[in-house]
């Protein structure tokens, strides 16, 4: 990486895309049991928290599917609902931004492959759960 994580540029502030599914799946905490209310906190802990570690401006898209669709966006995280795979719904995300400075956060082997080939920065969980 040549240049700081998040670079601004003309296309916006870091596009942070979160792959909701597999940051809730990183801890045995018990989000089985309630997937859509893993979703929800975790949505809540990126609109307090952000990108920890990260001053500059960020924009923050939380990608949920499955039994987590549905779970509305708050002031600071954008909530999408993948109508099939979140996986493919964040490589797209990643594709609509050629030109932007974008963090994809996943501990997915092959999304993170995906989305590194279009120019994405990926990063695993701990960056956003500390």
């Amino acid at each position: 990486m040549d240049e700081p994580l998040g670079t601004p540029d003309a296309d916006g502030p870091l596009l942070v895309i979160v792959d909701g599914a597999n940051v809730v799946g990183s801890r045995p905490d018990g989000w089985w049991r309630d997937r859509r209310g893993a979703a929800v906190r975790l949505r809540d802990r990126l609109a307090a928290e952000g990108l920890p570690g990260h001053d500059g401006e960020v924009e923050v898209v939380l990608v949920v599917e499955g039994a987590a669709r549905g779970v509305g966006s708050v002031p600071g995280v954008r909530v999408e609902s993948a109508p099939g795979s979140g996986d493919d719904r964040i490589v797209e995300l990643t594709a609509e931004h050629p030109g932007r400075a974008r963090l994809v956060v996943t501990a997915d082997r092959e999304l993170r492959r995906r989305v590194t080939a279009l120019g994405a920065e990926a990063a695993g969980p701990r960056t956003v759960l500390g």
